[in-house]
């Protein structure tokens, strides 16, 4: 909840806006967005930036620039004859309005830009270099702006490719230019923001807006009133290069402006905005409405102060004319939906229907930014109360917009089905990021919520704007969510009619729609899936490579009902049609069918086993086929194959198909291919799941991932110490070297201790558990928590130092850090028994204040389901502490107790809870007193167990019966009334309580 702050008394404003001028002529704009593109202009902002150091006189620019082949340094000296002061930027600067550019000076620069502009490589190079030369010269700033403002003969491209360079010179340096010089580019940039030229005039805004970035808007004092002085001008040029520089301010600098620093600016601003929302140009009503909107998510005062006003102005404009004031209003009623919704609640009913309309607007922006609109309000938990009289209208045009648009379908070359001997472009390949090594419970109740659903993107990932067609999508399935099966009257007529339509366009549409709704919708669609599958299935064949490509991921999506039925009936065909597709002769079809796959191996695990050399041939297959981008995919494919069948794969036959491909692959990439990420967690997976299969292959994998590891630290160290002289490291090759490391710690097991020893891993990874970027360290907590289990007597000599470490880093602010650093204590652990003793106080504090964190439930009663707490490791690791050190342990059961066993209630039986519930067991012998308070949650945990071993039940019975006969019996039975029906069930059955 927002604490709404006492607004400070009034103050004088630090600059006075006189009113409005009357209107300009009524002049159609271009959309507000059409001149931002050159603040990220191709082949501008991409270069480094450009360097400068050095001080001249105003004529030395222009003397550097013919002597541009001189040795470096020498570009320093005048040219005899141009009177300049060899010394520092001039003796007697002049005044900033006073600076002329030598003629022969600026020709070269024009030359320069114009150079610039080549799509020659070398020239570019040449270009570089010149510039860096150039650099050196404060003045060289004053050419650049005098181009960009005074040479109004030149060409626009070339006047604003001089504005940019300047900008980046500004980011860069700015702090270093002379004053003179800053000050004549300040007064140039007001002086001429209302050129003739809207390129131009957006060119200056962007150099305001970097000037102002640095700092400068408490240094430019007089830049804000003069910008809404401006506004006022009845030249409708001066107005919009003003407003456009605003906006760009209001971007940039949203915080700043609404802070002491300036004295609140806001105050004035936004009523001045407000009262452009009526002007009779287009493009300043939405200039208007723009820099309003940036205010809305901060919930700035001012505006928030002016909120019944800005909402009815807004409501004015809805059927505005033009297009990007509808955008701007429909992205400002978004917004509005998530921060102050008490204001819309009234108007809901118009609002809902007012985007119904705009989500079917001609112009597919509005129609994509009202579409963001449902997506919002699912969010908010009036939506089913406000929106489920509307489904019968929204529902119909969602469905609509999930259609294929023309420009979608040129852009995907949907009518090339065969292109697999294409090879890809650099742009095809996403850049792609190693997720580190967590350790997650092998036997957890449920995932967490949404592990499931990061990768859940529909099938066009090429197409990676954000699209009306993917919107669509994303809010039906968000509001699938929302209405659950109340939603499926509206949408079965309008499925039968897509998904049997004879135009190829609309029946994948009707797939996509069934793919949308499969997580929220479930239950309702059960009946109707037996028939429905083996349509999506022989939708795998259809001659449209979109289709195919489309039904392998709805499949992909309802992957878990078809593994839920028997085998034979739809796992087996299903499987048997994706394999074919991953041979498809059309890439985005390969790509579908990898990852829809890869989904299936997740949810069928085993049932997989009996088709493992089908499955096996076919990805083997596929190596040879498969461009760059597919590879990546395809080693996900098999990494998951490994991770669902396991130790199933380690067989002669299996080794033999899959290693040498994956080896040769190996082979050929060199330490420096990012080609290694996907790879090597492909690798991890399979020497998990081969286990000693995986010997043959393990020395040379091992040693390279020792190499990776070692070279990035040696990086990381010469960049810490000269940063200057070298770049910094990409730290993943490390991290997915250390998850690689862990791979074969834990699939060789002892195994790996002769290659432990012969190595410096463990120098290495104290090193890597003190690195600075969280993933290193939590990859290196994994390695550390495989190395315990595989090699303990490797790991034992380190364990003072460390165990600090490990201490240090029980930090839940970094979650997955803190996690695998609390089962890495567990296991050291289990190894060091009772000499762990030195240790406990170094972690159990920390581990106590994880577990008591507010995100398990309550109370017993509140929570009879079984849900995933995140405190499980916490509390496995306090549990195996008390198990090797009951009597420092114990003390501090009674803080503990209640989350301990909350948490344990959803885990599933394995060897880490025997462990963890042998040491509450023990701690409880020791400190009965410290449980009594919350026995009932200790009862819930003892009778989430299905099959405890023998000895670990006689704990149980023995402390069950020990409390009973304690209290005597009619005090049990009022106890035992507390008690839900299934517990009271469980521990009648299994301990006679």
């Amino acid at each position: 909840m927002r604490i709404l702050r006492v607004p400070p008394p009034p103050r004088m404003a630090r600059f006075h806006l006189p009113p409005p001028a009357l209107p300009s002529p009524r002049l159609r704009g271009r959309g507000w967005r059409i001149w931002r593109g050159p603040r990220t202009w191709a082949g501008v902002d991409r270069r480094p930036p450009p360097v400068f150091r050095g001080r001249s006189s105003p004529a030395t620019a222009a003397a550097a620039i013919t002597s541009v082949g001189a040795q470096p340094g020498t570009a320093t000296e005048p040219p005899p004859g141009s009177g300049a002061d060899p010394g520092p930027y001039s003796r007697s600067s002049p005044c900033a309005m006073d600076w002329q550019p030598d003629e022969q000076g600026l020709q070269q620069v024009l030359q320069l830009l114009k150079d610039s502009q080549s799509p020659n490589t070398a020239t570019q190079r040449i270009v570089q270099d010149k510039l860096k030369q150039l650099n050196q010269f404060p003045d060289f700033n004053n050419y650049l702006i005098f181009v960009l403002t005074r040479l109004k003969s030149e060409d626009e491209p070339t006047r604003s490719l001089s504005g940019l360079i300047l900008k980046n010179n500004v980011k860069a340096h700015y702090q270093s230019f002379p004053p003179p010089v800053a000050d004549f580019i300040k007064q140039e940039c007001l002086n001429n923001i209302g050129d003739a030229s809207s390129l131009i005039r957006a060119t200056i805004g962007i150099l305001i807006t970097t000037i102002a970035s640095k700092g400068e808007l408490q240094m430019w004092p007089e830049l804000l009133p003069q910008l809404c002085n401006l506004l006022n001008s009845e030249d409708y040029n001066t107005c919009e290069g003003a407003f456009g520089a605003l906006q760009k301010i209001c971007e940039d600098s949203s915080e700043l402006l609404d802070s002491d620093a300036l004295n609140r600016p806001l105050n004035i601003m936004i009523p001045k905005f407000l009262q452009f929302f009526k002007h009779c140009s287009p493009k300043i009503r939405s200039h208007a409405i723009a820099c309003v909107n940036q205010f809305i998510m901060d919930r700035a005062q001012a505006l928030m102060d002016n909120i019944d006003t800005f909402i009815e102005h807004l409501f004015a404009l809805a059927v505005d004319d033009d297009p990007e004031v509808r955008k701007n209003v429909c992205r400002a009623l978004v917004m509005l939906l998530e921060v102050r919704i008490d204001r819309l609640i009234p108007h809901m009913h118009s609002i809902i229907q007012y985007m119904l309309q705009r989500t079917q607007d001609h112009d597919e922006n509005v129609a994509l930014e009202a579409c963001e609109f449902w997506l919002t309000l699912a969010e908010q938990p009036i939506c089913k109360e406000v929106l489920a009289s509307h489904l019968v209208q929204l529902i119909p045009i969602l469905v609509k917009g999930m259609k294929y648009s023309e420009i979608d379908i040129i852009l995907l070359k949907g009518d090339v089905e065969e292109d697999e001997a294409v090879p890809d472009s650099e742009q095809d390949i996403k850049p792609r990021f190693h997720k580190s090594r967590t350790v997650t419970l092998p036997h957890e109740a449920e995932r967490p919520d949404g592990s499931e659903d990061a990768e859940d993107d529909d099938d066009d990932d090429a197409l990676s704007d954000w699209n009306l067609r993917k919107c669509s999508a994303a809010a039906l399935d968000v509001l699938a969510n929302v209405f659950r099966e109340e939603l499926l009257p509206h949408l079965l007529p309008l499925l039968k009619d897509l998904l049997f339509h004879p135009e190829w366009v609309v029946k994948e549409s009707g797939i996509l729609v069934l793919g949308a709704i499969a997580e929220g919708c479930m239950q309702g669609m059960v009946p109707y899936l037996p028939e429905l599958i083996p349509h999506l299935i022989q939708c795998l064949s259809d001659k449209k490579a979109l289709v195919r490509s489309i039904a392998c991921w709805t499949l992909s999506r309802y992957a878990h009902w078809v593994v839920s039925q028997p085998p034979d009936m739809h796992l087996k065909p299903l499987m048997t049609e994706l394999l074919k597709r991953i041979l498809d002769g059309n890439k985005r079809v390969q790509e579908a069918a990898c990852s829809a796959f890869a989904t299936l191996e997740e949810e069928a695990c085993t049932e997989l086993v009996p088709y493992l050399s089908y499955i096996l041939d076919t990805l083997v297959f596929a190596f040879g086929k498969y461009q760059h981008k597919n590879l990546l995919i395809l080693y996900d494919a098999i990494g998951t194959l490994a991770d669902s069948v396991g130790h199933h794969l380690n067989q002669p036959e299996y080794i033999q198909k899959l290693m040498p491909p994956l080896i040769q692959k190996w082979n050929e990439l060199k330490d420096e291919d990012k080609d290694l990420f996907p790879l090597l967690e492909c690798l991890s997976s399979v020497a998990t799941a081969l286990q000693s299969g995986f010997l043959p292959y393990c020395e040379p994998v091992y040693q390279r991932c020792v190499t990776l590891v070692q070279k990035t630290l040696a990086q990381a160290m010469m960049y810490t110490q000269h940063p200057e002289q070298y770049e910094a490291p990409d730290k993943d090759f490390m991290i997915v070297a250390l998850d690689l490391l862990s791979g074969l710690a834990e699939g060789l097991g002892g195994h790996v201790e002769q290659l432990v020893a012969r190595s410096n891993i463990m120098t290495l990874l104290f090193q890597c558990m003190q690195d600075s970027m969280p993933e290193v360290r939590q990859s290196s907590f994994a390695l550390l928590g495989d190395l315990t289990k595989a090699c303990f007597i490797h790991v034992k000599p380190c364990i003072a130092e460390f165990m600090p470490i490990l201490g240090t880093n029980l930090n839940p602010e970094f979650i997955s850090v803190c996690n695998n650093a609390t089962w890495a204590i567990g296991e050291i652990c289990m190894q060091m028994g009772a000499e762990m003793q030195p240790y406990v106080q170094m972690v159990l504090n920390n581990l106590v204040e994880i577990i008591n964190r507010p995100n398990t439930p309550k109370t017993l009663l509140e929570n009879t389901g079984r849900l995933t707490s995140p405190s499980a490791i916490p509390a496995i690791t306090i549990g195996r502490l008390g198990y090797v050190c009951p009597q420092e342990v114990a003390p501090m059961l009674q803080q503990f107790i209640r989350p301990w066993c909350t948490s344990l209630r959803n885990i599933r039986d394995n060897e880490e809870k025997d462990s963890a519930f042998r040491g509450i067991c023990m701690m409880i012998g020791v400190n009965p007193g410290g449980v009594v308070q919350d026995f009932i949650f200790f009862c819930d945990a003892v009778a989430s167990w299905v099959s405890p071993k023998d000895d670990l039940r006689d704990m149980f019975y023995k402390i069950l019966h020990g409390f009973k006969d304690q209290v005597g019996e009619e005090n049990w039975q009022q106890f035992s009334e507390q008690f839900p029906p299934l517990l009271k069930e469980r521990l009648a059955a299994f301990y006679g309580v």
